[in-house]
C-alpha cells in the first residue's frame, strides 16, 4: 500500500501531498486489524478508492476524503474530529458519503430515500458522487470475495451508478462498471455473449491492428499530424444492449472493434474524415457528427463506418485529445473545483433540475420514479424546425417535446409533424427526428395525456392544467 501511496503523492504539490499523507495515516490507524471478506486488510479498500480518484486527477481534498470515507462507520471518530483534523470540506465529503452507505438497495423506501440524499449532497458538492463512484468501482472489482448479496450490489450499479457516471460523461468508468456488474445480474446472457463474440472480437482486433499501419500512412501522406491511432473493443454490456435491438445478429454490429484517431484540433477531425472517405467509401447513414452536436453528457467525436481494406466494414472515431479525455472521464477529466462548479451550472444543469423538484415537495418515491425516466433512461436528440436540439428520454412522445419547448405549446398541442409527416401526439419519437408541433387554440390537455407523456415536466404541467379546469 505504501507503493500505491507513493504514486498518489507524486501527483500533488508538497503541501497537498502532506494532507493526503495525513489522511492515509489517520485511516490506516482506524482500520488496523479490520479485514475484508477476502481476508485482505480492510485498509486496502480506501487506498484503492483514493488511487482511482488520483488517477482521475481530482484534487487533494477528494483523494483525502476517499482515504477517509469509511472511518466514521468503522470507528468512534466523529464528524467534528474530522473537521478539526482536515477542515470543513473534507469533513463534509466524508460525512455525505457515509450517509449513503447506511441504507442498502432493494427498490424499497430506504433505497429511494438514500438516492434522494445522494442527489442533494451531490448538488452541494459534485465530489460526493465522484467518491461514491470510485468506492463502487473498487467494490465491483472485488465482488467475487463479497459474502453478501452480490446481485443486489450489481443490479444497483446497472440501475443507478453506471447511468449516473454516464450522465456525468464518465464513459470509461460507466463501461467498466457495467461489465463488472453484468455477470452477476444476467449470468446466462453474459455466458452466451462470451460464447457468441469471443472469436469475433479476437478476429476484429487482429484486423484493426493489421490496418493500423495503412491508416497511419494515409494520414502522414495527407499531412495530418495525428497523435495516436488505437483499436478499441466495445464494452460487453453495451454490446449486449445493442444486440438486443438487432435480434442478436452480430453481423449488424459494426463497432465491435473501432479504430480511434486522435488529432490535434477540430479542423483536423473533419479533414481526417474527408481523407478516410477518399480512400474507403462510407456506409450510407453511418456518419455521426457528435462535435457539432454533442451528446447530452458532453461527449464529442466524429464517427464514420467505412468499407475498409478487403471490404471489411470498420468504424472510425475521430477526436481531439480534449474530446478523448472528456469521453472517458467527463467532469473529472479536466478537474478544478471552480470549473466543476461552473459546469454544474451549465453542462450538468440536470442536477440543478433535480434540485428544483424539492420545491414541489416530492416524496422520495416520486423523486426516484421521475429520475429513472428523466435522467437514467437512454437519451434521444430531436430537433425543432429551426435546428434547435431538444434532449429527451427514450420513449418520449410529441407532447413531451412540446412541453420541453414551451408550456403553452404543450397545452395547445394537437398533432405533430415528424420529418414532414403528420403523426399522433402519443407516438414515440426517434433519435434525430425533426418535430414541428401543430397547435389548436382551443386544445386543452386531457387526462388521457397522462397515459403516454413520459417526462416529469410534461406530466406536472398536464396535472396543473387539469386542476385549473376542474
Amino acid at each position: 500500500m505504501s507503493e500505491i501511496l507513493s504514486k498518489i503523492l507524486h501527483k500533488y504539490p508538497a503541501k497537498e501531498a502532506q494532507i493526503i499523507q495525513k489522511a492515509f495515516d489517520f485511516a490506516q490507524k482506524v482500520h488496523t486489524g479490520q479485514k475484508r471478506d477476502s481476508g485482505e486488510p480492510y485498509f486496502s479498500h480506501p487506498v484503492e478508492v483514493a488511487k482511482i480518484l488520483a488517477d482521475l486527477n481530482l484534487d487533494c481534498e477528494t483523494v483525502s476524503a476517499g482515504l477517509l470515507h469509511d472511518v466514521l462507520e468503522e470507528s468512534d471518530a466523529k464528524p467534528e474530529d474530522l473537521e478539526k483534523e482536515f477542515g470543513p470540506n473534507i469533513a463534509f465529503l466524508v460525512g455525505a458519503v457515509t450517509k449513503l452507505h447506511r441504507v442498502s438497495y432493494g427498490g424499497d423506501k430506504g433505497f429511494m430515500e438514500n438516492f434522494h440524499k445522494m442527489i442533494l449532497a451531490t448538488a452541494k458538492d459534485i465530489r460526493v458522487v465522484l467518491i461514491k463512484l470510485a468506492d463502487r468501482l473498487h467494490n465491483l472489482e472485488t465482488l467475487d470475495d463479497y459474502k453478501g448479496n452480490r446481485e443486489k450490489i450489481a443490479r444497483e450499479t446497472l440501475e443507478v451508478y453506471a447511468p449516473l457516471a454516464d450522465r456525468l460523461g464518465m464513459g470509461e468508468i460507466k463501461g467498466v462498471m457495467e461489465d463488472l456488474a453484468f455477470p452477476y445480474v444476467y449470468p446466462q446472457d453474459y455466458k452466451k455473449l462470451l460464447d457468441l463474440t469471443a472469436g469475433q472480437i479476437v478476429e476484429n482486433k487482429k484486423y484493426a491492428e493489421q490496418i493500423k499501419p495503412a491508416v497511419e500512412k494515409i494520414l502522414k501522406e495527407n499531412n495530418i499530424g495525428y497523435l495516436a491511432v488505437n483499436a478499441r473493443a466495445k464494452h460487453l454490456y453495451s454490446l449486449w444492449r445493442k444486440l438486443q435491438k438487432y435480434d442478436f445478429n452480430l453481423e449488424r454490429i459494426y463497432d465491435l472493434v473501432a479504430l480511434r484517431v486522435i488529432v490535434p484540433d477540430v479542423a483536423s477531425c473533419y479533414e481526417t474524415l474527408g481523407i478516410l472517405h477518399k480512400y474507403w467509401p462510407p456506409l450510407p447513414n453511418r456518419i455521426k457528427d457528435f462535435i457539432a452536436l454533442a451528446k447530452p453528457n458532453g461527449y464529442q467525436s466524429l464517427h464514420t463506418t467505412v468499407f475498409c481494406q478487403d471490404g471489411q466494414i470498420t468504424e472510425f472515431q475521430i477526436r481531439t485529445p480534449e474530446m478523448h479525455t472528456n469521453a472517458d472521464y467527463g467532469i473529472a477529466g479536466h478537474w478544478s473545483y471552480k470549473e466543476a462548479t461552473n459546469l454544474l451550472d451549465k453542462k450538468y444543469s440536470w442536477l440543478r433540475q433535480l434540485l428544483e423538484w424539492q420545491k414541489q415537495n416530492m416524496t422520495a418515491s416520486d423523486f426516484w420514479e421521475n429520475a429513472k425516466i428523466d435522467f437514467f433512461k437512454n437519451r434521444i436528440f430531436v430537433f425543432t424546425p429551426k435546428g434547435d436540439v431538444i434532449d429527451l428520454p427514450e420513449g418520449a412522445v410529441p407532447v413531451d417535446f412540446a412541453y420541453a419547448v414551451h408550456s403553452d405549446l404543450g397545452d395547445k398541442c394537437s398533432q405533430a409533424k415528424v420529418n414532414g409527416k403528420i403523426m399522433p401526439i402519443n407516438e414515440a419519437l426517434s433519435d434525430g427526428d425533426i418535430v414541428e408541433i401543430v397547435i389548436n387554440k382551443n386544445q386543452r390537455p386531457s387526462r388521457d395525456w397522462l397515459k403516454f407523456a413520459k417526462t416529469s415536466k410534461a406530466r406536472a404541467k398536464i396535472r396543473e392544467r387539469l386542476r385549473l379546469v376542474s
